[in-house]
């Protein structure tokens, strides 16, 4: 079995020698840009994880694993315009470095791109595993869809925005590890536990986002702490903050989140405090840990010598104890 560090070799070096068509430029200077910014490549590492739990020869499906991570960072290129934001990965996004067109264009060719990777390849478990990529693909759309109709709502519950992000973010990370179980010719029965596995610990994964939004350390994180506070994200954090908070509290959050004229750190400073004082940290740290115990469980459900899982279940833990 491989290592995390072994497969994530794999992952950038096929990255870095991937070929990008000279011209126009334009077009492929930003996307080359985007994919070799860095970060975990988590989604690759899992599919390459879950096919090597019965295949030894993860290159084989490497090309499927660069179209996932392809298509995950043409969401992020899209999100970052559509969010307006300046940083992604400590280093300007593509609309600030660029220009909102280039954003656009590109991100689009990084979409048909995705695409074009995932399907070269005569894996004889191919149909199946592009039924799973599409609906993976589809499914983070709507996700999008929904975190944007949230910017305008105020009544916005605690499981309508755990389905949001279930779609948004967790459902790529399932959906890895399921086609990686898929190409490798896995039991339908071991690529749904894989599936759950992978969703249930990408829902933890987000909330951990949400949470190092307001207390990480922007030195580390790569992004400005607060950012979901000042534009009023509708998070598991502000949810349950109006949940939890008396009267008083509630009308001092939603006098902050009402303003249009405020000092940032004012703003993030106060809110802050709230948290702190309606233990809205506490809240999702518990969240985060329910989250991870019930991943743990359907990866004991699959059928493989347990032996073969300790990379995944390393991973898994070392993913949830990370401060950026």
């Amino acid at each position: 079995m491989l290592n995390y560090q072994e497969l994530y070799d794999k992952v950038n070096l096929y990255i870095e020698n991937m070929p990008y068509n000279a011209q126009p430029e334009g077009l492929y200077a930003p996307i080359k840009y985007v994919l070799e910014l860095g970060g975990k490549r988590i989604r690759p590492v899992l599919m390459l994880m879950a096919y090597n739990l019965y295949k030894d020869n993860v290159d084989d499906i490497l090309p499927n694993s660069i179209a996932l991570e392809t298509y995950h960072n043409f969401t992020l290129l899209h999100d970052d315009l559509m969010d307006r934001a300046d940083m992604r990965r400590g280093h300007l996004t593509v609309h600030k470095k660029w220009n909102d067109n280039t954003a656009i264009l590109s991100g689009d060719a990084m979409l048909i791109m995705a695409y074009k990777l995932f399907t070269e390849t005569t894996n004889p478990q191919m149909m199946k595993a592009v039924k799973t990529f599409n609906a993976a693909t589809l499914g983070v759309c709507d996700g999008q869809q929904y975190d944007v109709e949230f910017e305008s709502r105020n009544d916005v519950r605690e499981e309508e925005y755990m389905e949001m992000i279930r779609l948004k973010t967790s459902l790529l990370l399932a959906c890895a590890l399921k086609i990686g179980a898929e190409l490798a010719g896995a039991s339908p029965e071991d690529a749904d536990s894989l599936y759950q596995f992978g969703e249930k610990m990408g829902l933890a994964f987000q909330l951990q986002d949400d949470l190092l939004d307001v207390y990480g350390d922007p030195a580390v994180f790569g992004k400005q702490i607060g950012g979901d506070i000042l534009c009023n994200k509708k998070t598991f954090m502000l949810i349950n903050a109006f949940n939890r908070a008396n009267p008083t509290q509630k009308a001092q959050l939603q006098e902050w989140v009402d303003k249009t004229d405020f000092v940032p750190a004012d703003k993030i400073q106060a809110v802050t405090a709230l948290y702190d004082a309606v233990g809205i940290k506490a809240l999702c740290l518990d969240k985060i840990e329910q989250l991870f115990s019930q991943s743990l469980e359907c990866l004991a459900k699959v059928k493989v010598d347990e032996s073969k899982k300790t990379e995944l279940k390393a991973f898994a833990d070392k993913l949830l104890k990370r401060n950026k």
